[in-house]
């Protein structure tokens, strides 16, 4: 009986010794799996910052078209209008979230009425992006988000007729 079982055994090992040496097919394999381990996370990366660069960049345009849209204002009133209507176009054309997206405008020197003639005028837009995927279960949605701020300063001419 155990002239038998040393016979399989050797009969096993030799055959587990022989497809060892052999790597017909498994390259290939290999390419394929290291490739796909590679791979998915390289282009969840290039996807979230594709992303993140979209909502920089709507922010930046935020700031920007805002501060020029209330610095070429014929008054007050007509500044804020325009500056809302600015906002909402480009909020519209980079998909920004109206619910995260803050804007905060100000001026230097303080005065009493932000946009008088020979003023600086500040803008600044912040938001969150959330990354691609990430569940809104249990607030991970808010947690594995980045925030994006920009602002622009727009100059006011000396004889702006608002102010």
């Amino acid at each position: 009986m155990l002239r038998w079982s040393r016979s399989i055994a050797d009969r096993l090992r030799s055959r587990l010794a022989r497809i060892l040496r052999e790597d017909d097919g498994s390259a290939s394999l290999e390419f394929l799996t290291v490739g796909l381990l590679m791979l998915v996370p390289l282009i969840y990366v290039v996807v979230a910052l594709g992303q993140i660069q979209h909502q920089a960049l709507g922010a930046e345009a935020a700031a920007r078209h805002v501060a020029r849209a209330i610095s070429l204002s014929s008054d007050a009133a007509s500044a804020g209008s325009s500056a809302f209507e600015v906002l909402s176009a480009v909020m519209a054309e980079y998909d920004l979230d109206a619910s995260i997206t803050s804007l905060s405008i100000s001026c230097v020197p303080a005065s009493a009425s932000c946009p008088t003639a020979g003023s600086t005028v500040r803008v600044s837009v912040a938001t969150r992006v959330s990354l691609p995927f990430a569940p809104p279960v249990l607030g991970l949605d808010q947690i594995a988000s980045v925030p994006v701020e920009a602002s622009a300063v727009q100059r006011m001419s000396r004889f702006w007729s608002g102010g």
